[in-house]
């Protein structure tokens, strides 16, 4: 919830103050069930992958969001009839393989925290696809950064109640963490202020480069935070679960290379 409402608040800053792209509105009350479906989504998903770190080390988390590409082809494909090159399949084998070996050789395995996890991946998956169809819907054209100022209020609106019902006396608890220790108020400004430009960053490089050159980054992001995880957590990783990692990693780079050859 505060990343959302810092999306909130910033994105309206950018937009409206700083003028860095011109302020788009809601053209239907269809756009704007499309844009709550996707923030309904997008909250699943994130409030999943937050569960799942409970249960989970965040390397372990980060292989199984690596699949990612696999559930996007599978929900392209259901929703949109879009086929990929048989190349590009392929590539998926050993993504998920590699997860496959991963949770077989992971100390740490939580069963309820690996399912949390998929699911977050999957509704990932599903919100980059409806994301997509409303980008690039006809008459419904909305650019990244007018999407999330839209998004991320709404996305409020669902977290808010379900904060204050599912985390008793969340409010006392941060305000009693807060008078013990002053910096846990700066950890929540900077973490959510990050939410926010981390997405205008995935616009910028996108607009700067191509989405193909973001989602490559976007791996070598996923083994970075592998290896600083294990590293500062210091969670057992055993030499079955690094070869799970590292088979993920090669299939989502090969995955990649297959979609800029089908290009």
């Amino acid at each position: 919830m505060c990343h959302m409402t810092a999306c909130s608040l910033l994105s309206y800053i950018a937009i409206a103050w700083l003028k860095m792209v011109p302020m788009q509105t809601i053209r239907s009350r269809v756009q704007f069930m499309k844009i709550s479906t996707l923030s309904l989504i997008f909250c699943a998903s994130v409030v999943s992958g937050n569960v799942s770190l409970k249960y989970l080390p965040v390397s372990f988390n980060q292989a199984i969001g690596a699949t990612t590409p696999f559930f996007t082809a599978v929900f392209a494909y259901l929703m949109t009839q879009k086929r990929e090159a048989w190349l590009t399949y392929v590539t998926l084998i050993p993504v998920v393989t590699g997860v496959v070996i991963a949770s077989g050789g992971e100390p740490s395995f939580h069963l309820f925290g690996f399912i949390m996890c998929v699911a977050a991946t999957a509704a990932r998956a599903l919100k980059s696809v409806l994301q997509g169809i409303l980008l690039s819907s006809e008459g419904e054209k909305l650019n990244s950064m007018n999407l999330l100022l839209y998004m991320a209020p709404i996305a409020v609106v669902f977290l808010l109640p379900a904060t204050l019902i599912m985390e008793e006396n969340v409010v006392g608890i941060t305000m009693a963490l807060a008078r013990e220790d002053t910096r846990i108020v700066w950890l929540l400004l900077f973490n959510s202020s990050l939410a926010y430009f981390v997405n205008l960053t995935n616009f910028l490089v996108t607009k700067h480069t191509s989405a193909l050159t973001l989602q490559v980054l976007g791996n070598a992001k996923g083994a970075v935070a592998v290896v600083i995880s294990i590293l500062i957590f210091r969670n057992p990783v055993s030499v079955t679960g690094m070869l799970g990692y590292s088979l993920t990693v090669i299939g989502v780079i090969l995955y990649s290379e297959a979609k800029k050859r089908s290009r």
